[in-house]
């Protein structure tokens, strides 16, 4: 047996050779990542952007001895015959499995002056997916081309760190794919007055180093700028292989391929239609393939991971569409906004339960609609005190099932929190310490402090007993 190979270095590819070893797998196991270091956790990149973590506070724990962990080294060709890859230091690995987990690469934008005349980004123009992107800015005003929600968390992060930000967005509502007109608009206030200067409707026509100009014409000066344009799945690999990829590598519902013997997850895999965007949805995918490969999974079936843009200040998040849902209508919508106070809600509930939706400037709301979201449990009769966050059954009982994600950012779990709590971590500083809750964007202290609380109460009531 020569065991499972993995291209590509990324969170995907470590979550699934964690995961193997984990259930036992009995092969050998190895990673091959183009990237100079060990997985790390993109999702963090604002906290680097910001400059309240290092680059290296990103790193993912160290993978299992048993896995072989090459870094700086990119899987270039696949020979399917021979169940061969070569690498580009030009080295050949055998495989029994091949999982492809080659992320995506950041969309740039035909902008003249933005590459160079060999393809390459020009000098002042950054993309916002490595490590290395986010290494300390030049002093000067920088301009975010993109209001989805990574030029938002962006501009944002850019202004906590003292740098004078533009976002430029060619549609008139940021994050128009996952909020109505008025969210974005709240959104927007939000961001304007916290110093961005926001250019909706307006696209970039040219870049000269120093600055962009506009399609209207507006020159805007930029010491930097950063691409948060989207992504494209990082499918070359594979390509003129027979394999079928239209956006991502085309995936069943055991993450493989047309070839029994080569499988996909995370950014370049397309699962019925979807192509995952999300760490959350490549680490559901790794465990879910770990778990089948080791004869332990049942087909692979998308969760209902939320969406909770890195907006300190600011709490947010968004529910996609969980599923076609009941064939008859579209569902009842409930909505909510309170200008004054930077608040909004809007919800599409179906049989009783949420569909899709998103909360703004709420903590409480942000919480309790997540939980009956992710959990698809019915919501309660009064949608007002849910969705001004006063309905304490729903924002926070201290009862998470020990599976539950509280800190997404770093994939904590309760069971995780609960045995840090119980080995001696008796705060929220000393949690974040034992399982670096809390340090991504800060979402979830609320949750972490009740838990604390909850162990707390829970290991007093127990040593009262008789």
């Amino acid at each position: 047996m020569t065991g499972v190979v993995v291209a590509g270095g990324g969170p995907a590819a470590h979550r699934l050779a964690a995961g193997l070893v984990r259930y036992g797998y009995g092969g050998a196991v190895t990673v091959a990542g183009a990237e100079p270091r060990p997985a790390y956790n993109r999702a963090l990149l604002g906290s680097v952007l910001d400059g309240t973590l290092g680059a290296d506070r990103l790193s993912l724990p160290a993978l299992p001895a048993a896995v072989r962990q090459l870094t700086g080294v990119r899987v270039t060709a696949v020979d399917r015959v021979r169940r061969t890859v070569r690498t580009g230091d030009g080295h050949e690995l055998p495989y029994d499995v091949l999982v492809l987990a080659t992320g995506a690469r950041p969309r740039v934008p035909r902008v003249p002056g933005l590459t160079t005349a060999s393809g390459r980004l020009a000098e002042g123009v950054r993309t916002v997916r490595t490590a290395a992107d986010c290494r300390p800015l030049p002093e000067g005003p920088v301009v975010v081309l993109g209001g989805g929600i990574r030029g938002v968390e962006s501009a944002w992060a850019l202004r906590r760190n003292g740098h004078e930000a533009a976002l430029v967005h060619p549609a008139d509502d940021l994050m128009e794919r996952h909020l109505d007109a008025v969210g974005s608009t709240v959104v927007a206030q939000w961001l304007t007055d916290r110093g961005v200067t926001l250019h909706l409707g307006r696209r970039a026509g040219q870049y000269t180093r120093g600055k962009v100009v506009l399609d209207d014409g507006q020159v805007l000066a930029a010491g930097t700028v950063l691409l948060c344009t989207g992504t494209v799945a990082e499918t070359a690999l594979v390509r003129g292989s027979g394999l079928e990829v239209r956006e991502g590598v085309i995936v069943d519902d055991r993450l493989r391929t047309g070839d029994p013997h080569i499988h996909a997850i995370g950014d370049c895999a397309e699962h019925a239609g979807t192509v995952g965007t999300t760490v959350l949805k490549a680490w559901e995918q790794a465990e879910a393939l770990a778990r089948i490969l080791t004869g332990r999974g049942q087909p692979y079936e998308p969760g209902r991971p939320v969406l909770r843009p890195r907006t300190p200040g600011k709490d947010m998040v968004v529910l996609p569409p969980a599923g076609p849902g009941p064939t008859t209508g579209t569902g009842e919508t409930v909505s909510l906004l309170d200008r004054a106070r930077g608040r909004c809600a809007r919800l599409v509930l179906r049989g009783g339960r949420i569909h899709e939706g998103a909360v703004i400037g709420s903590p409480c709301a942000v919480t309790a609609v997540s939980r009956l979201y992710t959990r698809n449990t019915p919501v309660p009769a009064d949608l007002l005190a849910l969705l001004t966050g006063a309905d304490g059954e729903y924002a926070g009982d201290g009862a998470l099932p020990e599976e539950a994600v509280v800190c997404h950012c770093n994939n904590v779990t309760s069971k995780a929190l609960k045995d840090a709590w119980h080995c001696g971590a008796h705060d929220t500083a000393a949690l974040a310490r034992a399982t670096r809750a809390t340090t991504g964007c800060g979402s979830c202290a609320s949750v972490v402090r009740e838990l604390c609380t909850a162990f707390a109460d829970d290991t007093t009531a127990q040593g009262a007993r008789p």
